[in-house]
Parts: structure tokens; C-alpha cells; sequence
């Protein structure tokens, strides 16, 4: 289960999620004595701690990093944990990689005070935008370029990666579908699956808002998706199974309802395995990277936020199938990693982007509505 990742404003290309950036290089950030980790929670750039030197001796001091509802096999943050050990010596606590974004918000309200709390998040907007006082603010050293409206003027919140929602579906078990509306047919019967409770769960509420674009609604609009799954559900197609990597290997769930990176994925280890993007139901959204204000290892979390908007954290995002939030800068500046660019998953149509209000309508409605629909 995952979180709610849209956002507004974003600008789209097709394939690929992008905004205009300031391609400005970077402040200098040199290395110079800088503070003890004992005063990282108020560092507000790696200059305030002296330097990228200074920032990385702070937090291989303090020796750890918790990090919280980050699946190995979601947008590649098995392979970004392993290489930030191994670059920096600090040991990643990984928690409840399955969890939603409502539930590491949580998790930091009760571990508040302990060494286990999470250090940073990564959350959908709702839930982002509604906790924004427990963030702590931080621009990384790549701060300029990174889209204006893809971040918080003041470091609160920045966007680290985006995609589209999917339609997953292995290709031996069940007939090729060419839209939304293809999941009712018979050749579907307890076959298809939603990436958790959308009431809950992000990709889950863009499934629906998928589901409606496709069946007459609009972002303003998530009746008709909500109605979708109910009838979904009536044909006897719906599965009420939460999808992971091992039911899609093992053939549970052979169709899947997701981000496209995520079901992306999958074709490299199920053959039969294929994707595809509804050209008449185009959602798009990106997820929100924060720091915890009360992380028991600040330092720590602030080098994590440096290596994730770095080149290197930017084109594992990529390998992972997921479209870092500086690859229009990437792109211009010759460093992002053109053959996993190549092999985005391929978008046609209009993109649509729920705003933070019809975010919170949608919610709203889901919350009356879900499951009362589908149960």
C-alpha cells in the first residue's frame, strides 16, 4: 500500500513529468569547520553546517538514518538505500516499507523523543500538506534546479520523483486491454487489482481518479471513478487483494492498478508482464520528500536529502522507472541517464493533475463514498 502522490502545477511533456528550472549551478558549498550534529536540526543548507565536508562528518558521526514506508522495489529505493550505505557508511533503518504516507506521519507522533523515530519522510500531497508543521525547512545544495512549483519556497516540501497511474496486466492470463473501461469484460472475472484503499493509500486515489477521467468525470468529479470499481466489483472482476511484487510474480494478481513505475517495474521480471497509460486517462502526480523537525538524526537526514537531489540519487529514481523531479535540468545539462530515459513507459493524451483542493473534494467524497461502493 502507498501514498497519495498528487500534485499541482506541474508542467508535463509527454512521458515525462517536468516544470521549467532555473539551470543556475548551485551555491558553493565548501568545506569548512561547520557545527557539531548536535545543532544539524537547525541547519537550514549545507552551508549552515560548513559545507558538504563538514555535512557528511556530521551525520557519519551520528552513524544512522531511519527512513520509513520505502519498499525496495518502489522507484528504486532498494537500490538508493543500499548505495547511500555504502557511500557513506551510515546504516539506513529501513520501517514498515509497505506503510501508507498517513502512517509514517504516525509512526513520528508516537516515536516522537526515541532514537526510532523516522529521520525523513516520503509522502503523498494530502497528507503532506496537512503536516507541514512538523517538517523541518532545508534546501539541498541543487535547490536551483529544481521546478519553483514542485517545491516549497522555503525548503518545507520539495517534490522528489513523479509518475503516471497504470494499468498493469500480465499478458498470459488475461486478454490485452486498451482502457479502463476493458476491465469489465468477462476475460477479467477476480482478476483485477487497486493498490490499496484509496481512502488511504495514493496510488489506490489515483486509481479512482484514473477510473473516472476514463468513465465522464474530471478532477473536479471522482463520482463516475468510485462508480467504476463498484460495477468492477458487481461483474465479480474486481480482487480485493493488495498487489505487491510477489503476488504479481506468482500470478494473484494479474492485473494491477498503479503508478507505471511501480508496474514497470515488474517486465523485467515477468516476461509476459506489459503496461499501459489510458490515453483518455492521463493522471500524473509527484510525491512529497520532507524532513522530520524532531529526526533523532538530523544530519543524517539532511545528507539523504542531498544524496536524493544529487545526479546519482536523481538517476536511480530514473532506473527505477520513476521521473526524477530535476530531469528537465538533467536533460539540459547532459547528466541524466539517457538510455533508463528512453525506457519511460510511453504517455499519449492530455495529463491531468489534481490540484490540493480537488484533492481534498476527492478525498472527501471517498471517504462518504468508497465503501459504501465497493465495501
Amino acid at each position: 500500500m502507498r501514498k497519495i502522490g498528487i500534485v499541482a502545477g506541474a508542467v508535463l511533456a509527454t512521458g515525462v513529468l517536468f516544470a521549467g528550472a532555473g539551470c543556475a549551478p548551485p551555491a558553493s558549498t565548501g568545506s569548512s569547520s561547520g557545527s557539531s550534529s548536535t545543532g544539524a536540526a537547525s541547519w537550514n543548507s549545507a552551508q549552515d553546517a560548513g559545507g558538504m565536508d563538514a555535512l557528511v562528518a556530521a551525520a557519519k558521526k551520528e552513524g544512522k538514518l531511519n527512513v520509513i514506508a520505502l519498499p525496495p522495489d518502489w522507484a528504486n529505493y532498494g537500490k538508493i538505500i543500499s548505495s547511500f550505505q555504502s557511500k557513506y557508511g551510515i546504516t539506513v533503518n529501513s520501517a514498515q516499507p509497505d506503510a501508507a504516507s498517513q502512517d509514517e506521519i504516525n509512526a513520528a507522533g508516537q516515536q516522537k523523543g526515541t532514537d526510532r523515530a523516522p529521520d525523513v519522510f516520503d509522502l503523498g500531497q494530502s497528507v503532506a500538506l496537512a503536516n507541514t508543521g512538523m517538517f523541518a525547512p532545508y534546501k539541498v545544495s541543487t535547490w536551483d534546479t529544481i521546478p519553483s512549483d514542485l517545491k516549497d519556497g522555503n525548503g518545507v516540501w520539495v517534490n522528489d520523483y513523479g509518475g503516471y497511474m497504470s494499468i498493469g496486466y500480465n499478458a498470459d492470463k488475461v486478454p490485452t486491454p486498451t482502457g479502463v473501461k476493458d476491465l469489465l469484460g468477462s476475460g477479467f472475472k477476480g482478476k483485477v487489482a487497486l493498490n490499496g484503499d484509496p481512502t488511504q493509500a495514493g496510488a489506490a486515489f489515483a486509481g479512482v481518479a484514473m477510473a473516472s477521467l476514463a468513465n465522464g468525470g474530471s478532477a473536479d468529479n471522482i463520482q463516475p471513478g468510485i462508480d467504476f470499481f463498484s460495477s468492477l466489483k458487481k461483474a465479480g472482476n474486481f480482487l480485493p487483494v493488495d498487489p505487491t511484487a510477489a503476488t504479481i510474480e506468482s500470478g494473484q494478481t494479474p492485473v494491477v492498478i498503479d503508478w507505471d513505475y511501480t508496474n514497470a517495474a515488474e517486465t523485467a521480471k515477468v516476461p509476459s508482464w506489459k503496461v499501459i497509460v489510458p490515453s483518455n486517462a492521463v493522471v500524473g502526480g509527484y510525491y512529497f520528500q520532507a524532513i522530520n523537525k524532531d529526526a533523532p538524526h538530523p544530519a543524517a537526514a539532511r545528507l539523504w536529502e542531498e544524496y536524493l537531489y544529487s545526479d546519482e540519487g536523481q538517476n536511480l529514481f530514473l532506473n527505477g522507472g520513476a521521473r526524477p523531479v530535476r530531469a528537465d535540468a538533467m536533460e539540459k545539462a547532459g547528466t541524466i541517464d539517457k538510455t533508463a530515459y528512453a525506457k519511460l513507459p510511453k504517455v499519449e493524451g492530455t495529463p491531468v493533475i489534481l490540484t490540493p483542493d480537488q484533492t481534498k473534494t476527492a478525498a472527501g467524497v471517498l471517504s462518504k463514498e468508497w465503501s459504501k461502493a465497493v465495501g
